[in-house]
């Protein structure tokens, strides 16, 4: 069974910096693993994702800010994010889909940051 597992975050003044962690049951390295997050009141949306080949991605608001990266050898991937503002407060998620797959199937429970002005 694939499951992710967050890890990390909880609270960080503005301008600051917090990693997340997200751990994979299986062999990562033929998943594509991205982060979304959500703001109370707000739809989830995509933070940044990592292909299996290791192509990245980043919403416009966390460009040049948050870097995603994985280490296969650990199953583990990994939210660097730095220069934190308020806005950057949320659940995080961390989910995970078959490089051939469509659908991001496989979803951990949250991990929750906060980022204070």
């Amino acid at each position: 069974q694939v499951q992710p597992v967050e890890s990390g975050g909880g609270l960080v003044q503005a301008g600051g910096s917090s990693r997340l962690s997200c751990r994979v049951s299986g062999r990562i390295s033929r998943f594509d693993v991205s982060w979304y997050r959500q703001a109370p009141g707000k739809q989830r949306e995509l933070v940044a994702g990592i292909t299996s080949g290791g192509s990245t991605n980043y919403a416009d608001s966390v460009k040049g800010r948050f870097t995603i990266s994985r280490d296969n050898a650990k199953n583990t991937v990994y939210l660097q994010m730095d220069s934190l503002k308020p806005e950057d407060t949320g659940v995080y998620y961390c989910a995970a889909k078959w490089y051939y797959s469509g659908n991001y199937n496989y979803w951990g429970q949250g991990t929750q940051v906060a980022v204070s002005s």
